[in-house]
């Protein structure tokens, strides 16, 4: 069986990420502090229509990370034909391990086998250049300005429902610039219209309801 390699993430000269189609995700996972301890955040966003996808955990690890993809990959109402990481440990092996020899005996990271799995293409952002997963570094930082930043909370779970409530408001309410003020619901439901090939379900069944 040949393993995959995932390629590194490339730029324009003008330091933009070259044009893609809708179906290309951006995931990343960061730390929440809070009073009671700490927090794993895991994040998903489509570079396209900006629609993000997020879950906790308690830690940050490969299993976690590839138990987070295949829930993404639930999530999101279209194809994810790419996704694009860092190279942490949770999504990808120690350079030396990738090929070669020790290869053989590594074998495939679990969250490559899941993109292998589900026909995805995984692309690493350069080594040491975390900003060339920007999308995915600015929605985190997004968020914690709008949350532990910004206000105190009892609890876990009262952080939890309230950056749930923050994603959720963002993805349906949240006009955005870099999609002629769309947001990134409207921006799909457009993607839709003009190409529901790429769709497993009809976006409209992802409008949460009064009581979600």
């Amino acid at each position: 069986m040949a393993f995959l390699v995932p390629a590194s993430e490339t730029m324009t000269k003008r330091g933009r990420f070259a044009e893609t189609t809708i179906g290309y995700v951006h995931i990343d996972s960061r730390e929440l502090r809070h009073a009671d301890g700490k927090i794993h955040i895991s994040l998903a966003i489509d570079r396209v229509p900006k629609f993000t996808f997020v879950e906790f955990y308690e830690k940050a690890g490969k299993m976690n990370a590839a138990a987070f993809l295949e829930h993404a990959i639930e999530a999101f109402p279209y194809k994810i034909h790419t996704v694009l990481t860092d190279n942490g440990i949770a999504f990808a092996d120690l350079p030396k391990n990738r090929t070669g020899p020790n290869s053989v005996f590594v074998g495939l990271h679990i969250f490559g086998r899941t993109c292998v799995e589900y026909g995805i293409t995984h692309k690493l952002t350069k080594p040491y250049h975390p900003w060339t997963n920007g999308q995915a570094e600015r929605m985190n930082r997004t968020i914690k300005d709008a949350t532990i930043k910004a206000f105190h909370y009892p609890d876990i779970e009262s952080l939890k429902a309230h950056v749930l409530a923050f994603v959720k408001t963002y993805n349906f309410a949240k006009h955005l610039n870099a999609l002629r003020w769309k947001t990134p619901f409207e921006a799909i439901a457009h993607a839709w219209t003009t190409n529901p090939s790429i769709f497993k379900i009809n976006p409209r069944y992802l409008i949460p309801g009064p009581n979600t």
